[in-house]
């Protein structure tokens, strides 16, 4: 293994920025290298306090640093280690295609198998409901709907929390309303049953999590997240589907292919 001389170099002693600082930086810039990688353990504090000839202290504010970043995670007893983040390349113009309804493959099995990872679905919820104003608002205001709630996992890592949002006259009784709908997902269904998708609207911000978005998706202290919400549209112009989405922003790179007219 290298030595620590030549992966974080030394202070400079001239600077007036706080020497916990130049030390996170040292960190980060190794992390961005990649010579510390997705999952390693960082040096310890005795090895960093040695290296750098500083406190204790000043040490433990400058891993601090880098865990209210985003970039590490301390594991009790263990150490303190790079955090892992899924790269996902969530293609906006590809990812509701057709063709993979009709290989029976949802959307986030798509992205995850183009991405190498195996993607996982857990804490599934399906129930009738009375929705938010907003939600009613979109769905034409419906009395009720049917919410179907899931977290999305990449190898055993959370990486988002859904929430579809269908009219209960449309999916009441039908294989919607079951915790596996079938091949190709809800979509799929919809279709069948001659609700034929024509477009999608997406609206996109960008916010802190709220305490239960940090324990569902396991965020480390200064990660924002993706609010994504989804409306789909039948053939007929009828809104058919709402899905609130909330993802951790690093795990994510949204990519949209614009007409260039």
């Amino acid at each position: 293994m290298p030595s620590l001389t030549s992966v974080l170099g030394a202070l400079d002693s001239t600077s007036d920025r706080a020497v916990f600082r130049q030390i996170a930086d040292r960190l980060r810039e190794a992390i961005d290298k990649a010579r510390f990688k997705e999952g390693d353990k960082l040096p310890s504090e005795t090895e960093l306090v040695e290296h750098f000839g500083v406190s204790r202290m000043t040490v433990r504010n400058a891993l601090a640093l880098l865990q209210q970043e985003g970039l590490a995670v301390s594991e009790h007893g263990k150490g303190v280690f790079v955090r892992p983040r899924p790269p996902v390349r969530r293609l906006a113009s590809d990812r509701f295609a057709r063709r993979h309804r009709d290989q029976g493959k949802s959307a986030f099995t798509v992205e995850a198998e183009a991405a190498g990872s195996r993607p996982e679905v857990d804490g599934l919820e399906v129930k009738e409901e009375r929705p938010s104003q907003d939600i009613a608002a979109r769905l034409g205001s419906p009395r009720k709907v049917l919410a179907r709630r899931r977290r999305y996992l990449l190898d055993g890592r959370p990486v988002e929390f859904a929430t579809s949002y269908l009219p209960l006259d449309l999916a009441r009784d039908t294989p919607i309303a079951q915790p596996n709908p079938g091949p190709g997902g809800i979509y799929a269904r919809l279709e069948e049953m001659g609700h034929h998708l024509d477009h999608f609207e997406e609206e996109i911000r960008a916010r802190m999590p709220s305490p239960q978005e940090v324990r569902t998706l396991h965020l480390a202290a200064g990660v924002p997240v993706i609010h994504l919400i989804r409306t789909a549209y039948d053939t007929e112009g009828r809104a058919v589907e709402v899905c609130d989405t909330v993802m951790a922003a690093d795990a994510y790179v949204l990519s949209y292919q614009l007409p260039a007219t």
